[in-house]
């Protein structure tokens, strides 16, 4: 029996990364899925691989006719939403406070903040009629600390996405729909190639790089995975997590517990020396 046997889930940028293997997941834990991402290709050949349980809309979520009707798509082919996960973003303008473009700005904000708002807004009248639903936004421990993102932008928009989670909790879990949020730490995926620059088919294949160089940025000797937030995911939309509203979720391995112990003691010992001190 999988975990999401019955139920049906929409899942934004699910053509790659977090969105792609939180797809896979909720099918093989039973769910029927809608699934949504800019590029056609990809999106279709994700749903022929996982058959007839997901379907997939091209869409730009930062538009709301298109947020409207992805959502819609899943009450006419499945008869209902009971999870929403926003998963969708991107990279945003690198750089300090006086150079940032304004366009750049808010068209950042339309991919990271708006779509969140979007998928709330139309997913939440069918959870209302349904009695019950789990809507998941993605967040970033760059939107709880300042200084774990190279966009100063980026970490804006995730803590605004965050706070909009708890502010939408508060409302909504009056209606029995629970609203929470996922803030990864280090994650190895292609989208720290695109925040570089590089094509999209390029950065997807800098993964392995980022395995290795995130292996000891946190105090779990090896990078985050898609697969963590997936199953972070699984677990929220799952009946698992029935009384858990307006939280968010940290997976970060420890990222962002404070100092690692080795580098603590490293610099400790070099204190020592620097006294004339030896053990």
């Amino acid at each position: 029996m999988g975990r999401l046997d019955g139920k049906v889930a929409v899942i934004t940028g699910a053509t790659s990364g977090i969105g792609l293997r939180t797809a896979e997941l909720f099918v093989a834990e039973g769910a029927k899925i809608v699934i949504a991402g800019r590029r056609a290709r990809e999106g279709e050949a994700v749903a022929d691989r996982l058959g007839a349980a997901c379907i997939f809309r091209q869409t730009d979520v930062t538009i709301e006719g298109q947020m409207k009707a992805l959502i819609t798509l899943s009450v006419e082919k499945f008869g209902r939403i009971d999870c929403l996960f926003n998963n969708a973003g991107g990279p945003a303008q690198t750089g300090g406070i006086e150079g940032l473009d304004v366009e750049q700005f808010d068209a950042a904000m339309a991919t990271l903040v708006r779509s969140v708002m979007l998928g709330m807004k139309h997913a939440a009248p069918h959870m209302r009629g349904q009695g019950s639903g789990s809507i998941i936004n993605n967040g970033s421990i760059a939107g709880r600390l300042a200084g774990f993102s190279s966009s100063m932008v980026y970490g804006a928009a995730k803590a605004a996405v965050i706070h909009l989670t708890k502010c939408a909790a508060m409302e909504l879990g009056e209606a029995n729909i629970r609203v929470n949020s996922i803030s990864p730490g280090a994650i190895a995926t292609g989208i720290f190639g695109k925040a570089l620059g590089l094509p999209v088919e390029a950065a997807e294949k800098t993964s392995a790089v980022m395995r290795e160089a995130f292996k000891s940025a946190q105090p779990i000797p090896r990078a985050g995975l898609p697969e963590d937030i997936a199953q972070a995911a699984v677990f929220l939309a799952s009946d698992s997590s029935t009384f858990i509203n307006g939280h968010d979720l940290v997976v970060d391995g420890g990222m962002t517990g404070g100092r690692n112990w080795s580098q603590q003691q490293q610099g400790y010992v070099a204190m020592r020396k620097s006294f004339d001190q030896t053990e």
